[in-house]
């Protein structure tokens, strides 16, 4: 790892511990019940919890919402900054999400947290109650836009820990256009079949750091948007849903890059892709590169290692048959374990801009029952080394 990069992640590591270990020096502390709120699930607990959080932000003093056991109804809620103080959010209860999915109406939130900074969310549970909404998209009927469970919007110095996150209607956690956030020891739970129910989103944000997370979900498990960078991950654990993915990209011609991306030490299984990168087959400004994958167990993945820059479904707004976005300095290393399909690599890069500079260091991937599995190479430039299997195809 470049030196550079090293020096951003000690210094992004000694923030956090500074977040963590100041949390509760001289703070105050606020509790939902006290401002109206019942834990009974039936009772519309949102205005308590407004209510909470207007005295939180205003407090000169380190603040702590405090949600105790018990569950409370919360209708589209936003907590809008900017802050006097740093504020904990401490739940011990349950968040749960109204049960009729038209509730939430249109503006795509369920919890948004905006223009907050030194803001943390700790344990508790998000239930989305997302099954009606799933089921009206999938009987075609006139459904409303859906509803994240919880965003972050221009925040910054964000923690996440302990929270678990049950069946959102859409994805579960977004971060956008943040800096320095860390969520750790999350849950993430939604059923296979649950549409676009991506576990963590990460776009146009810096300093993002996702460890000891358990993804599993109908959609990509992290999916990485557009303008990320200095994004770590470390041990997480993906399956089912749709792996890692970097993209979609080139969405749009003007698109800013995702660099500096690390996965180390984590687990998928039974997800349909493991690490991905794809990209729309048209023109873009946009780039990947210095993308690092090291210390990956694949337990029966479809597609263990894919780059798929012919993304373009229904053959609808390609009329370039070819991404713009440029790939370079990737690595994968110690990839290992199982590929329900035979092909286990499968690398289609972009005619017009060629994979460089990838880098392919001992992969061991089989075709189940240890049968021996395919690669496929195109348009792409790099070097190997250690064993590879299946058999190499880069030149």
């Amino acid at each position: 790892m470049p030196k550079a990069l090293v020096t951003f992640w000690c210094c992004v590591f000694f923030s956090f511990r500074f977040i963590f270990l100041n949390s509760n020096a001289s703070s105050i502390t606020y509790n939902v019940l006290n401002f109206g709120a019942k834990s009974d699930g039936k009772s519309d607990a949102t205005q308590p919890f407004l209510k909470a959080w207007v005295a939180a932000c205003t407090s000169v003093k380190a603040a702590t919402i405090y949600v105790p056991r018990g569950k409370y109804l919360i209708k589209s809620i936003t907590f809008r900054g900017p802050c006097k103080n740093k504020i904990t959010v401490k739940i011990d209860g349950t968040l749960v999400a109204p049960s009729d999915y038209n509730a939430l109406g249109n503006s795509g939130y369920w919890i948004l947290f905006i223009k907050v900074n030194r803001i943390s969310v700790i344990g508790g549970t998000l239930d989305g109650n997302g099954a009606g909404f799933w089921d009206c998209r999938k009987l075609g009927k006139n459904c409303p836009v859906g509803a994240r469970s919880i965003t972050f919007n221009w925040a910054n110095d964000v923690v996440v820990s302990g929270l678990t996150s049950l069946n959102s209607q859409l994805m579960h956690l977004v971060i956008n256009s943040c800096k320095n956030v860390m969520v750790k020891n999350v849950r993430i739970i939604a059923p296979d079949f649950s549409p676009n129910t991506d576990g963590i989103h990460i776009q146009s944000s810096i300093g993002v750091i996702i460890s000891g997370t358990s993804i599993q979900t109908g959609d990509d498990c992290i999916s990485i948007g557009p303008a990320t960078r200095n994004l770590w991950m470390n041990k997480i654990q993906c399956g089912p849903g749709h792996g890692v993915s970097i993209g979609s990209l080139a969405r749009n011609y003007n698109e800013d890059g995702v660099q500096n991306v690390t996965l180390i030490n984590s687990v998928f299984t039974g997800s349909d892709n493991g690490l991905r990168i794809k990209s729309w087959a048209r023109a873009s400004t946009g780039f990947v590169t210095n993308i690092n994958y090291q210390n990956i167990m694949m337990k029966n993945v479809d597609n263990p290692i894919i780059i798929d820059q012919n993304y373009c479904p229904n053959n609808q707004g390609c009329p370039s048959q070819a991404s713009g976005i440029k790939i370079n300095q990737v690595t994968y290393q110690n990839i290992f374990g199982t590929s329900t399909t035979q092909v286990a690599m499968n690398f289609e890069c972009s005619p017009s801009n060629p994979c460089s500079e990838i880098k392919i260091q001992d992969i061991k991937l089989t075709y189940l029952n240890n049968k021996k599995a395919q690669s496929i190479c195109k348009n792409i430039k790099g070097n190997t080394e250690g064993v590879i299997l299946p058999d190499n195809c880069l030149l």
